[in-house]
């Protein structure tokens, strides 16, 4: 055993022109959930709950993109979606079509171990969370003026906000690499577009687990499903390691991204770094993502193919670091 590591991601894919309040706020907001976290694994709590704890704390804070904040739908409502997964039996748990719910990823949780299922979708995953008694919230709640902003801006252009950017023809990276034509209260367009977030834990004693959460992408249609709640694509857990992903989430689905990373480590015997740097560079093809990880030797690791990723790890030896870019 290598001792406890943590990682968690706030979202690949950023403005290289993003002002510097807006990447502390970022910075500052990863720095708490990491010590959320890391004070977790001192007081010795399994992996599968300090990734529950951790993502929790991200959605609640409206700065990324998942529970209060999350993008939202040609509809104007929030349509989140979430999943879990404790690499010790490979149990896991997922949710979409949330709308009430304040925090997703224990609703996915308690699918994990008070349901029968692995994954409650829309009415049936709202009148589980009912049964459950989990805390619910008015739609209104999840909802932000810079997102209202920013889905009246999306129908005006017709498009998808994805990334940090309005697509644009001929745009060769999944972050702006030139300025956005369209501003919002004085600000180009891309400073306000959120990503997914996601949270991946060993613990003490070598368990695994990782957790992911999503409103999904700005201005997307009703019911649309991402990489997020799909258990193999944006999330896996497994006795090797744990992954969440973020990014393209068509492209992730395709190359079934978090599951590719435990099956290069146990079929190509790579090491984390190195299956992690294999599956961004093989698997994506023309798709753009970056991906946390961490192994059951409590190693911690993380690769993206795009400009940036808001992220932050630590481990038991006293390493830590957040960053956005390279």
């Amino acid at each position: 055993m290598g001792g406890w590591a943590i990682a968690v991601h706030g979202g690949a894919g950023v403005d290289p022109n993003l002002p510097a309040e807006r990447q502390e706020q970022a910075k500052q907001l990863l720095t708490r959930c990491l010590n959320i976290g890391i004070s977790a694994l001192r007081s010795s709590l399994p992996a599968i709950d300090v990734v529950e704890l951790v993502v929790r704390e991200l959605e609640t804070d409206p700065l990324f993109n998942s529970g209060r904040g999350s993008a939202l739908t040609a509809n104007g409502t929030v349509e989140m979606e979430a999943s879990i997964m404790d690499g010790d039996g490979r149990r896991c748990g997922a949710v979409s079509g949330i709308s009430t719910v304040k925090n997703p990823i224990s609703l996915a949780r308690l699918v994990m171990d008070k349901s029968p299922h692995s994954y409650l979708a829309f009415s049936g995953a709202e009148e589980f969370a009912k049964e459950q008694g989990v805390e619910m919230m008015d739609n209104e709640y999840f909802i932000t003026e810079d997102n209202v902003g920013m889905l009246k801006l999306a129908k005006e252009a017709n498009t998808i906000l994805f990334d940090y950017r309005i697509p644009i023809t001929g745009l060769e990276s999944c972050a702006a690499s030139v300025e956005s034509p369209i501003h919002m209260n004085g600000l180009p367009i891309s400073v306000y577009a959120p990503e997914t977030v996601g949270c991946v834990v060993v613990d003490g004693q070598g368990r695994c687990a990782a957790a992911t959460s999503t409103g999904g992408l700005m201005n997307k249609m009703s019911g649309r499903i991402g990489d997020s709640p799909l258990i193999g694509a944006g999330t896996y857990a497994g006795e090797l390691c744990g992954v969440s992903c973020t990014g393209e989430g068509e492209a992730i689905i395709r190359g079934t991204l978090a599951r590719d990373v435990a099956a290069v480590m146990e079929y190509k015997e790579l090491g984390l770094q190195d299956a992690v740097d294999y599956v961004i560079k093989k698997r994506l093809d023309k798709g753009f993502a970056g991906l946390i990880a961490v192994s059951n030797k409590g190693e911690v690791a993380y690769g993206f193919n795009c400009n940036g990723m808001f992220r932050g790890c630590a481990t038991e030896d006293g390493f830590l670091e957040v960053g956005i870019w390279e």
